[in-house]
């Protein structure tokens, strides 16, 4: 089986990568499993050298049809369509966020339909895709109604995926996936950066500033469940889908002050203490926009799941990143 993962440089890419060559195989379309000969991870940059003969890593912009035709063939089964402009830069930068998030996502299944092979595609999503007056607790038919252009981009490739799915030219799956805490490395440019930088950076022994009200709520996943879901997501009979593509994945409802005490639980009030209160209007214009907790029963009934507590999540990204706590 060849796999493609585009955004394979990235933080979630590399972390799928190797768990799926620890894994080794995926089910195929008929449930069956299927060795992973072919592992393409492509980018903008090059993805890190993994040491395995069955990773192939290509450099190029995923919205040029020509790097498409590249890394997608006849023989590609299963795609992860990971590549995007996080919320804050697409704000920033109207036309970027575009290209990206939704015209190579077009591109990219129109690549798969000219193919005429119906790979299995696994689009990632987002919460953004909702705002607004919402109920508090989102169900699986709450309208959308994104209130920053990442969350259109996201919404409008969602209904593209369906409609590709619909017409038999790929095998589509969307997981809107919750904000992923706590990822390792340094800030980026998504509003939801916080997140996971204050809890990084205060386990590092370095201040972190918190942009947002502590009543603030957020609906979280921890990276070890984000792969899990992924491949998961990909594995799902076709069938059990139906013509609905969409799963709203589980997570933790939490607010910043319970994700602060969760901190202060597994690692103590002089690591919580690195917090320092900054209220950022932008960021919590778009943060508050987003829903603090989902109905993830759809989800949960096919199999998927989500982090038991934020203290766990803490617990394995300090496992996970070798981290001594000080």
């Amino acid at each position: 089986m060849k796999v493609l993962i585009t955004g394979g440089a990235g933080f979630l890419g590399q972390r799928l990568a190797r768990e799926l060559l620890s894994r080794g195989s995926l089910k195929d379309q008929q449930g069956a499993p299927q060795a992973i000969t072919e592992l393409v991870l492509l980018d903008v940059v090059r993805a890190g050298d993994v040491g395995d003969s069955r990773v192939r890593t290509e450099v190029g912009d995923i919205a040029e049809r020509s790097v498409l035709e590249r890394v997608i063939d006849g023989k590609t089964s299963a795609i992860f369509h990971l590549a995007a402009i996080v919320s804050g830069q697409a704000e920033a930068d109207f036309d970027l966020g575009m290209r990206i998030n939704l015209d190579a996502s077009r591109l990219l299944l129109e690549v798969c339909r000219q193919r005429g092979h119906r790979p299995r595609v696994v689009f990632t999503s987002s919460v953004a895709v909702y705002g607004g007056d919402l109920p508090e607790i989102v169900q699986n038919d709450t309208a959308l109604n994104p209130q920053s252009s990442y969350g259109a981009q996201k919404a409008i490739a969602e209904l593209l995926l369906n409609d590709y799915a619909r017409r038999g030219f790929v095998d589509g799956r969307v997981l809107r996936l919750p904000t992923i805490s706590v990822r390792p490395g340094r800030p980026n440019a998504a509003a939801s950066s916080f997140a996971s930088g204050i809890i990084r950076e205060p386990l590092n022994g370095e201040s972190a500033t918190c942009p947002v009200a502590g009543s603030t709520r957020l609906w979280l996943l921890s990276p070890r469940k984000a792969i899990e879901s992924l491949i998961a997501g990909l594995e799902i009979d076709a069938a059990a889908l139906g013509n609905q593509r969409v799963l709203n994945l589980p997570g933790i409802s939490v607010s910043v002050d319970e994700m602060i005490a969760a901190l202060r639980e597994v690692a103590g009030d002089a690591v919580a203490q690195r917090i320092v209160r900054e209220p950022d209007a932008r960021v919590e214009k778009i943060v508050g926009s987003w829903p603090g907790q989902w109905n993830t029963s759809r989800a949960e009934g096919l199999g998927l799941s989500g982090d038991r507590s934020f203290a766990d999540v803490i617990r394995a990204y300090i496992a996970d990143e070798g981290i001594e706590v000080r």
